[in-house]
């Protein structure tokens, strides 16, 4: 194992235990105590080095730093991403695979498209009239499924598509944390790679693709750059990693409820927004306002410096998302929620180089997340369906704890529809 050289040893004490306990806050609380924007611990027993900023961003994604290969711990697999997942790969094993997924967004018209199901399965939603409740996460988690699984050309049954919609949320709330939560969350992916293992055979058995250039004959159809198919497992995986992202996006969508309540006056601002320009500001706010993902993490390709610190191979190496996002030093006033950040971007800078709630980096050919156009799109179109929609919050605890990752409002944010 790696070790550090440097530094007095009460650096290097263990934080699993911490980062468990406070969640979001551990890092940027670490951060606020350096005084070289590094944070230097363990996690898990093995050396670990914390960076924030813009250049930690491009030292992060630079693969002759950080590497992904052997990054991510079995947990995280088991329950997040899936073996074999193409967050594993680098290099060029991790452009080919990486370029499957590209193809599926290219020129827009794929990320419009999905849009488009979203903002139709929203309205048939809650155009149904047989509900005056709606919790808002579980409602945008079935949305955004049902519009996936026709985006993409999955042929499932309304009742599995249910049953996926609750397993991608279980696959997304238990990879962070011990217990029984994480035991559903490796349930869940189980049970899904089985059954789109199946349906991955079927399509390549299948004489004529029944969804021609879909994501489901994407991943059934790709050559990995040895030029063999994917195994059928590790196919699945992959279409999960298309559809689980999606389903995600419910939390961003309960985080722009809980905006429009604190702060009515984007109700309006939403509505008024005939060219979508606002709404898009207003989806980007909510992505650096609230807690997504903590940080991301790789390992040192070779025996590095940074900042004056020996950085050993093998070392873990974390980037600070959340702490970035709300760092004074990029965003003035951090915890002000303020769409205006992103309508009219003023001098060289573009804030948008900042932001970085799914990574950052170049998602062409980096580790960056290729579907973040998807989640702006698909979060713009829900904030501005809510910001539509006639309905009152009833009393409930809108308490969102940054201990839990990933973390919500405590009610799921009810909604009583009028």
């Amino acid at each position: 194992m790696p070790s550090f050289k440097k530094s007095g040893a009460a650096q290097w004490n263990d934080s699993t235990l911490a980062l468990l306990l406070r969640g979001y806050a551990w890092l940027p609380n670490r951060m606020r105590h350096s005084m070289d924007g590094t944070v230097r611990t363990r996690l898990m027993g093995r050396p670990a080095i914390a960076l924030r900023g813009p250049d930690a961003v491009s030292f992060f994604y630079d693969e002759q730093h950080v590497v992904r290969t052997a990054a991510l711990p079995d947990p995280v697999l088991d329950t997040l991403f899936g073996q074999g997942a193409v967050h594993t790969l680098d290099g060029e094993a991790h452009r080919v695979r990486k370029a499957m997924f590209i193809s599926l967004l290219k020129d827009g018209a794929g990320v419009a498209a999905l849009g488009e199901h979203v903002t139709r399965q929203w309205r048939e939603a809650m155009a149904g009239g047989q509900r005056d409740r709606v919790v808002l996460f579980d409602e945008a988690a079935r949305v955004l499924t049902f519009a996936v699984r026709d985006w993409a050309g999955v042929p499932l049954s309304d009742a599995a598509t249910a049953d996926l919609a609750r397993d991608c949320t279980s696959m997304v709330d238990g990879f962070a944390t011990p217990g029984p939560r994480h035991l559903r969350a490796r349930r869940a992916r189980r049970r899904q790679e089985d059954a789109l293992a199946g349906l991955i055979t079927d399509a390549r058995d299948a004489p004529e693709a029944d969804s021609p250039g879909s994501a489901l004959e994407a991943v059934a159809r790709h050559r990995d750059l040895n030029g063999t198919l994917l195994d059928p497992r590790t196919a699945a995986v992959e279409l999960l990693n298309i559809i689980r992202p999606t389903v995600a996006i419910a939390l961003f969508a309960t985080f722009a409820a809980h905006a429009l309540h604190r702060w009515p006056q984007h109700r309006d601002l939403l509505r008024a927004d005939t060219g979508g320009s606002y709404a898009e500001a207003f989806a980007h706010e909510v992505r650096r306002f609230y807690p997504f993902a903590p940080f991301v993490a790789g390992l040192a390709a070779r025996d590095l410096t940074w900042h004056g610190e020996r950085m050993p191979k093998g070392a873990l190496v974390l980037l600070d998302l959340y702490g970035q996002n709300h760092d004074p030093a990029l965003w003035e006033d951090p915890y002000r929620f303020d769409p205006r950040r992103f309508t009219a971007p003023e001098g060289p800078q573009d804030p948008l180089d900042n932001l970085i709630p799914q990574g950052g980096g170049d998602p062409a050919h980096g580790h960056r997340c290729p579907g973040e156009d998807i989640t702006v799109t698909a979060l713009a179109a829900l904030a501005t369906e809510l910001a539509q929609l006639d309905y009152e919050v009833p009393g409930q605890d809108l308490g969102i704890p940054l201990s839990r990752m990933p973390t919500l409002p405590r009610s799921g944010f009810e909604l009583r529809l009028r």
